[in-house]
Formats: structure tokens, C-alpha cells, sequence
């Protein structure tokens, strides 16, 4: 798999990818998720291809006290091949670069097939309480 930066030319095969992969949300657009992205840190929205097609995606950011991961998503037919993890690697790697002691990431607690992947690469579960509060209701 090749991993290079997000192009806009993805950006229908990056929604279609993430609505395959459940990670959509009826209040979160993918669209504007996207547009938002690119605002900020957009080295950090990584796409990896096979043969030019587009497989999996991730979106990562650096704050500048903790990274984040977002959107991680590989095509269902080809999940469990490693690719997950190499996206991975390479948004670590390119967050780290930044300048971020650590990275944080939030996951449904029904996914556990999820849960058990960012395990199986050295991510722990903190002693954390996740709050939102949405700012803009457009969603």
C-alpha cells in the first residue's frame, strides 16, 4: 500500500470508505469533517492506495499538548492485512515529528474489533472520562 497526503479528488472514495467502515455519524458531515481538516494540520489526512485505488484513510492532529487520531478506516474487504497498521506507523511518525509526547483517541465502547486493533499496536485504555459539547448545531 502507498500512503501519500489527502487529495481533494478522494474525497467521495474517502466518505463511501468511511459509511462502508460505520464511521459515520448523522450529526457529523463527512464533507465538512473533511473541509475542517484541511484547515488544520492537513499533512496529518493521510490515504493509502493499492494499484492507484483508494484502501484506507486516517486523519491526525497535533494540538500542541496531544496528538489525535480520527477517521482511521481500511477498505472491510481488506481489514486484518496490516494496512491499518501501517497507516498507523506513518501518522505517528509524522505527528511525533511535531512534537507530540502522546497520542489520544476516542472509541465507541461497543467496537470492540477496534479496540482490540489499537491494543494489538501498543495503544492503553486511560482512566479517562470523554465529554463533548457540540458548538455548532448545523450538524
Amino acid at each position: 500500500m502507498k500512503i501519500i497526503p489527502y487529495e481533494e479528488k478522494y474525497q467521495d472514495q474517502i466518505v463511501k470508505l468511511w459509511q462502508a467502515c460505520g464511521l459515520t455519524v448523522p450529526w457529523n458531515d463527512p464533507v465538512k469533517d473533511i473541509t475542517r481538516k484541511l484547515a488544520k494540520d492537513p499533512e496529518l489526512f493521510l490515504v493509502g492506495l493499492i494499484d492507484e485505488v483508494l484502501v484506507a484513510s486516517v486523519m491526525g492532529g497535533y494540538e500542541g499538548h496531544r496528538g489525535w487520531i480520527n477517521y482511521l478506516a481500511v477498505s472491510p474487504d481488506l481489514q486484518k492485512s496490516g494496512y491499518g497498521r501501517q497507516l498507523m506507523k506513518a501518522v505517528e511518525k509524522k505527528i511525533a515529528e511535531q512534537g507530540a509526547p502522546k497520542i489520544n483517541l476516542q472509541i465507541r465502547t461497543s467496537n470492540v474489533d477496534v479496540i482490540a486493533f489499537y491494543k494489538a499496536i501498543g495503544y492503553k485504555r486511560d482512566d479517562v472520562v470523554g465529554m463533548g459539547k457540540r458548538l455548532i448545531d448545523d450538524e
